[in-house]
């Protein structure tokens, strides 16, 4: 997983483009992550679905960057902390909870709420300074996500939309997440960062599950083991890797681009919710060439940009 991002770094000279090399990447893992929430939950509730996760990605990332963790300053450790919480902790438990009732490809919209909060909470809290063109391609996205939104809840009435409020609330978490990478951890190993995140949530995840009965179940449950397989795999690339890689975006770029992630990860997932049966609108593929439009905006540079 380290080396993965070396050779990035050594094969794409200057961040300006490695930046963009690491949103597609994230693009295609995270928007694949929420099919593979949807598969998971047929055979595991949506607490155990989040515990495991936790659990499993704990267990990748201790074997290759535990010893990464001795780069964490004392005093860097209470913002670990704050991370682990915002970004890790409750958002994957949110994400569960939410796609009991949502389809995969409307929960991926609802996450491109995440560049919103990070610009408001960078402006609130961060002294983030941010240019015009940059809140308008952030309204312009927003505007794509609630079409796309919209066009879905037409097409899936019996789904219960209020379930939507937990993915907002994760995305508020990531928002928060993004902007204290950047100003207090932004000189710290992307890898040491998503480590110390484990090291903190990983016994009291381990404690959910093991209440959940998780483990007197797994052996005698079919179905608990095929979604334990997703959850695997979705540990591995969709937390594990992508929380590397992801990281590494926020400290060579800015958090407004590094969270702009969720606005093309919806793209992704519509494509496998359509796969897989949900079913797409004219108005839905509208909403993502809005949000396309918006990630433009955001990102473009001026004269007085920064990168």
């Amino acid at each position: 997983m380290l080396d993965f991002c070396v050779i990035l770094r050594n094969t794409v000279m200057d961040n300006a483009k490695l930046k963009w090399v690491y949103l597609v990447i994230l693009s295609v893992i995270w928007g694949s992550s929420f099919i593979l929430i949807k598969h998971a939950l047929v055979g595991l509730t949506a607490t155990q679905v989040g515990a495991l996760r936790i659990v499993i990605t704990a267990i990748f990332l201790f074997s290759v960057g535990l010893k990464k963790v001795k780069l964490i300053k004392r005093s860097q450790w209470k913002w670990i902390f704050w991370t682990a919480m915002a970004g890790s902790l409750f958002p994957v438990f949110l994400f569960a909870i939410a796609q009991e009732q949502l389809d995969s490809s409307v929960a991926s919209m609802l996450n491109s709420l995440t560049p919103l909060n990070t610009l408001v909470f960078g402006m609130l809290f961060f002294g983030v300074m941010v240019t015009k063109r940059q809140v308008l391609g952030v309204v312009i996205g927003l505007i794509g996500a609630l079409v796309l939104v919209f066009a879905g809840a037409e097409f899936n009435p019996s789904h219960n939309y209020w379930f939507g409020a937990f993915v907002l609330f994760a995305t508020i978490g990531y928002g928060l997440n993004v902007n204290i990478i950047k100003k207090y951890l932004n000189d710290l190993n992307a890898l040491a960062i998503v480590t110390g995140n484990f090291v903190i949530i990983v016994i009291p995840a381990l404690t959910i599950l093991a209440f959940t009965g998780f483990f007197s179940d797994i052996l005698q449950n079919e179905a608990m083991q095929t979604a334990m397989c997703y959850v695997a795999v979705l540990s591995l690339f969709g937390t594990a890797i992508a929380k590397v890689i992801y990281s590494r975006l926020v400290q060579i770029s800015s958090p407004i681009f590094a969270s702009s992630v969720t606005y093309t990860m919806p793209v992704v997932a519509i494509f496998w919710g359509v796969f897989f049966g949900e079913q797409l609108s004219v108005y839905q593929l509208l909403g993502g060439i809005i949000i396309l439009a918006g990630v433009y905006l955001v990102n473009k540079r001026s004269k007085k940009s920064e990168a």
